[in-house]
């Protein structure tokens, strides 16, 4: 995600249009990204940790941007597709 200090003109033109589809219980927004990391087994501690590097050194610009784990595989309702 942006860091809070970087403006996100793509979050303030949503939230902006939210009321307009009748979401009033919304008074901010920020646009991100996110990478969908797949491994081989269980997802352990280890494997957690090498995804956070992996977020931290090469998937994001740290200088603009915070790294935030959203959910792990268990968390998630939908299948992936192949």
């Amino acid at each position: 995600m942006p860091k809070p200090e970087i403006l996100d003109p793509q979050g303030k033109a949503v939230v902006r249009q939210l009321p307009r589809l009748g979401f009033t219980q919304f008074t901010s927004a920020r646009q991100g990204k996110r990478f969908e990391l797949e491994v081989e087994g269980d997802v352990t501690d280890e494997v957690l940790a090498a995804a956070r590097e992996a977020a931290e050194t090469l998937l994001s610009n740290p200088i603009i941007e915070d790294v935030v784990r959203v959910a792990d595989i268990s968390d998630v309702d939908a299948e992936v597709p192949a």
